[in-house]
């Protein structure tokens, strides 16, 4: 067992890593945040499908990474915004489009974990947790 001090990080790394060498999935410990934001992945069409399997020790989450025709990774660029040394936060008027839409930010916010646009819509901040494009 290894402690992990950002386990989102992790698990950005893992897709990242996943993504460069071609693979269909990727598998990361799971947690309740980990799941929101896979969740959120689907929604916007960055990742096929994710699945949570049931270990004997820990409930593992399998993300099934999404390709284009050539086999190029739908998603170009996954970053860690707010870190546990540096915190980011942000309020809902300030939250910028990235890539004119293409791309999104993933915020924890009071309402739950949810997109730039989603946060928009709610008007809430909250803390960025990563963006993705």
């Amino acid at each position: 067992m290894s402690l992990l001090s950002d386990p989102i990080a992790d698990l950005l790394t893992r897709i990242r890593n996943a993504l460069k060498a071609g693979h269909l999935r990727v598998d990361t410990p799971s947690s309740k945040l980990k799941i929101s934001i896979a969740r959120i992945l689907k929604n916007e069409g960055f990742i096929k499908n994710f699945k949570i399997l049931d270990d004997k020790k820990q409930k593992i989450l399998r993300i099934y990474l999404k390709y284009g025709p050539d086999k190029q990774p739908v998603i170009l660029s996954l970053e860690r915004v707010s870190k546990p040394g540096r915190r980011v936060y942000t309020n809902a008027g300030d939250l910028k489009p990235i890539l004119n839409n293409i791309g999104i930010w993933i915020l924890s916010t009071s309402k739950g974990v949810v997109t730039n646009k989603a946060a928009k819509k709610l008007n809430v901040g909250g803390e960025v947790l990563c963006k993705i494009s």
